[in-house]
């Protein structure tokens, strides 16, 4: 006679042993339970006020600099043969040109081939005229905003007190800069 009855758990925890099924459980569980996101490669989500992607099966933190670290990453291969890029060599060519040397030395070569070179090299060279002529009008710019005819400390220490407006010259020396810099430009 028992002192004591089975309940049900007890119950299906023996047959669980006796079937060797000792994980299973014996009894059901309630409460509040989270629910599961699952995510495929290249999900884009928001959690936790970041955003989150899956990249080669890994959570990446997607951050505002990604942009900036893929134009600095020197890649393993090149963009335009896929032949493996030799850092000694291209380095220097990708980061101007977007593919390895050898791309590059064939680019130049078909421009050539079809009588193309002076206008190719005429629109290279302007453009780094240009170039030039922004980063001259910006700081030009930021001389004449921060210009302050207070006072200036020389080498020697003393403090100097210039007087007259030296923006107006600053004005023409932009002017006089631009036009040079448009002299240099190839027709």
């Amino acid at each position: 006679m028992l002192k004591k009855q089975f309940k049900e758990r007890d119950v299906q925890r023996l047959r669980n042993v006796i079937t060797k099924q000792h994980g299973s459980k014996s009894t059901l569980g309630v409460g509040y339970t989270k629910t599961q996101e699952t995510h495929n490669e290249g999900d884009i989500w928001e959690e936790d006020g970041r955003q989150w992607t899956i990249k080669n099966g890994i959570k990446q933190n997607i951050t505002k600099l990604d942009s900036a670290k893929k134009s600095v990453l020197f890649p393993l291969f090149c963009p335009s043969c896929h032949k493996t890029m030799k850092p000694h060599l291209d380095k220097k060519w990708y980061y101007l040109f977007k593919r390895c040397f050898n791309c590059q030395v064939t680019f130049e070569a078909e421009i050539r081939r079809k009588g193309l070179w002076d206008e190719y090299e005429k629109t290279m060279f302007n453009s780094d005229i240009e170039g030039i002529k922004q980063e001259f009008q910006i700081w030009i710019d930021d001389q004449i905003q921060n210009e302050s005819n207070q006072s200036y400390v020389t080498e020697a220490g003393d403090v100097e007190k210039w007087t007259g407006s030296s923006k107006n010259k600053l004005l023409e020396t932009k002017e006089e800069g631009l036009k040079y810099l448009d002299g240099l430009k190839k027709e």
